[in-house]
């Protein structure tokens, strides 16, 4: 065989294989939309309204809070829409702040030190055994119970209000037809409550927190995993040429850690985005405490599931399609 028909050979391995998972993705969708259909058939034959039509029809109840303008004139889409958003608002930071402590803590729970190392190791076992809902509502009780009235707020920095409702802080806003922002509106505590700024409210503080700490503890251990997985060698190879403890880590431990390291972090964070379900036992309108509230105002109980279904399964790929992109990278080139 000739190095033409090898290539030939090749690209024609590639159409197959692509011609297949297309196939096969086609099959999977057909299956799931007759579930569906099939579904909604019976539940039509025995006299229980379906369909996604109410999707359209004015939902007839608030959202206490998020980014995405909801009242009760808007139709159920919105309000599903308006609970995607809180889920994001909240599965982001709390990722973020659980990437960034759990290396921290698992780098820790490496250190010399006996003191930070038995602090790593108390906060890793803690948290990691404890239930994430059990955390998430005793978060939740000691922010709406052990913090001072708004009344009363605690100024943490200038301009930062913490009490029982919510943290107050500062925000940029623009005039009307700008499109930077112009100033900053810096909230100011009343005879009643702190006014001004952006307010996070107690129920977002505990979903937020509780995901990122209980996460941590996790991030922590695969972050110490990925460390311990780099040869001895290596270090002593880099301390040989002059690097510092940190530089060693920065430059030769990490970038070399990341491959173990990413794979397991992806199931971490695909974790933390369905945990955040959890928020609706705190009162926080997430898509699932939407979707309950829908529920109960329409009886479509297999509709508003399989929405919530869409989502985190929507969700769920899209993170792992991020993940497994910066995986293929730092899997050949470490972290560049």
């Amino acid at each position: 065989m000739n190095r033409g028909e090898w290539a030939r050979g090749a690209r024609r391995d590639v159409w197959l294989a692509w011609v297949v998972q297309m196939l096969l993705v086609l099959a999977v969708v057909g299956g799931v939309v007759w579930v569906v259909h099939h579904a909604l058939e019976v539940l039509r034959s025995r006299g229980v309204r379906s369909g996604f039509d109410f999707l359209t029809q004015s939902a007839g109840f608030e959202i206490s809070e998020g980014w995405l303008d909801f009242d009760s004139g808007q139709p159920f889409w919105r309000a599903f829409l308006a609970g995607l958003i809180n889920t994001v608002r909240a599965a982001v930071p709390a990722a973020i702040v659980a990437v960034v402590l759990g290396t921290l803590l698992g780098i820790g729970r490496l250190a010399p030190h006996v003191l930070v190392r038995g602090l790593c190791s108390v906060y890793v076992q803690t948290l990691r055994n404890i239930p994430l809902l059990v955390q998430m509502l005793m978060l939740y009780f000691a922010l709406t119970q052990l913090l001072p009235d708004s009344t009363e707020a605690m100024e943490l920095l200038p301009g930062v209000w913490l009490s029982k409702g919510g943290l107050s802080m500062p925000w940029p806003v623009r005039e009307a037809g700008a499109f930077w922002p112009t100033d900053i509106d810096w909230p100011e505590r009343g005879s009643f409550n702190v006014s001004g700024g952006a307010a996070l409210s107690p129920e977002y503080l505990a979903v937020t927190g509780a995901l990122a700490l209980y996460t941590a503890a996790f991030v922590a251990e695969i972050v110490r995993a990925g460390i311990g997985s780099v040869a001895q060698g290596q270090k002593l190879a880099a301390g040989a040429l002059g690097f510092t403890p940190v530089q060693q880590l920065r430059i030769v431990v990490l970038p070399q850690a990341l491959r173990v390291i990413v794979p397991s972090l992806t199931n971490q964070l695909l974790s933390l985005t369905k945990n955040s379900s959890l928020a609706v036992a705190v009162g926080y309108p997430e898509l699932v405490s939407v979707a309950n509230t829908s529920l109960n105002s329409t009886g479509r109980a297999f509709e508003c599931i399989a929405v919530v279904m869409a989502v985190y399964l929507l969700l769920s790929l899209l993170i792992s399609a991020g993940m497994n992109r910066y995986n293929a990278r730092v899997a050949l080139r470490g972290w560049q």
